[in-house]
């Protein structure tokens, strides 16, 4: 079975060809960051125009090295939600126009959705049900993976993402965007005891997440030092940051798996590429004799590869769309 995957939910247009679901055969990606570096974060409007610009290269290209033609396909799948509603469109648009006119089945993939299958492609013998941790740019979810299509959100985020958490303290301390790479190479050489940063929690749900008052402490700390003309060693906050959002994520995360009685957890989205994330909750996994999984660095960050894998296993499932689809920016995992 081969799929081609389109993602284009932000400022990656990217597409990939799998093969029986699970074997990458080509990966593309156009990224914008040098673009959007300049403005300190995504700008959707120029987002957007360059996923017209990129889209069709780049679907090209993927198809030229899987040495695969459109015929050859089984069927199309694309990022439909959630996301840049602009960018989302590009690709939603792009993926029907070509679905009808090779007359492949059409099929829709939602983002998150998307980002626990990179583990798919990663380890060959995973299998549902599991819990897995996705924690990125725009996302913080618990999910309880009940088979590959079908999820149940145990826990998410009130506020701010992690990784928004990440890129908003990494911009007051002057890195460039995107912020949560860099905040991750100077925590090498930091304290992460130097600084006590807080916790924060939510009423309601003990699994929910909340990184608006940590953001914000960061934030506080460093215009008072300003202030003051006190110096701050970089440092040791990225180091103190990242070891608290790790934390965070791995208490929450552990504490879900052990009131379900969840003995294998996974890790995904952009920010399980951060050194101390992945290594927090493999640790913490490992102590309590969890089976750990964590995609490749490579695969963390938006990719089609993702897509067309969870592709692959919604099409299996018979959900297709037809020429009606259309892009949704806000969508539930429960909602799919």
């Amino acid at each position: 079975m081969l799929i081609l995957g389109i993602e284009s939910s932000c400022d990656e247009t990217a597409a990939s060809v799998v093969k029986d679901r699970r074997e990458i055969l080509s990966s593309v990606i156009s990224t914008q960051i040098e673009e959007h570096k300049k403005y300190g974060g995504v700008v959707p409007e120029i987002a957007s125009r360059r996923h017209c610009e990129n889209i069709l290269g780049v679907v090209r290209q993927a198809l030229d090295e899987a040495q695969v033609t459109l015929a050859d396909l089984d069927g199309i799948a694309v990022t439909y939600a959630p996301g840049l509603i602009g960018a989302l469109l590009v690709g939603v648009s792009f993926a029907k126009a070509l679905a009808m006119s090779a007359e492949k089945p059409l099929i829709p993939v939602h983002h998150i959705a998307g980002h626990i299958a990179t583990n798919y492609l990663t380890f060959p013998d995973l299998e549902p049900p599991y819990l897995c941790l996705v924690a990125s740019g725009g996302h913080s979810h618990i999910i309880e993976v009940l088979s590959y299509t079908k999820f149940r959100v145990i826990g998410r985020t009130r506020d701010d993402a992690a990784g928004e958490c990440f890129d908003k303290c990494a911009r007051a301390m002057g890195f460039p965007y995107p912020g949560g790479v860099h905040v991750d190479n100077a925590a090498q050489s930091g304290d992460p005891a130097a600084f006590k940063l807080p916790h924060p929690t939510v009423a309601g749900n003990e699994f929910d997440f909340s990184f608006s008052g940590l953001k914000t402490a960061v934030i506080n700390l460093l215009h008072n030092a300003e202030q003051k003309g006190l110096d701050i060693n970089k440092n040791d906050l990225s180091a103190s940051l990242q070891h608290t959002i790790s934390e965070i994520l791995t208490s929450k995360t552990i504490a879900a798996a052990e009131s379900l009685g969840y003995k294998k957890v996974a890790l995904a989205g952009g920010v399980s590429a951060n050194s101390g994330v992945r290594a927090a909750l493999s640790a913490a996994c490992k102590q309590r004799g969890f089976e750990f999984y964590m995609p490749e660095k490579k695969l963390c960050g938006d990719n089609g590869a993702m897509i067309a894998c969870q592709g692959s296993y919604n099409f299996l499932a018979g959900i297709t769309a037809d020429e009606s689809l259309n892009a949704i920016a806000t969508l539930s995992m429960e909602d799919i």
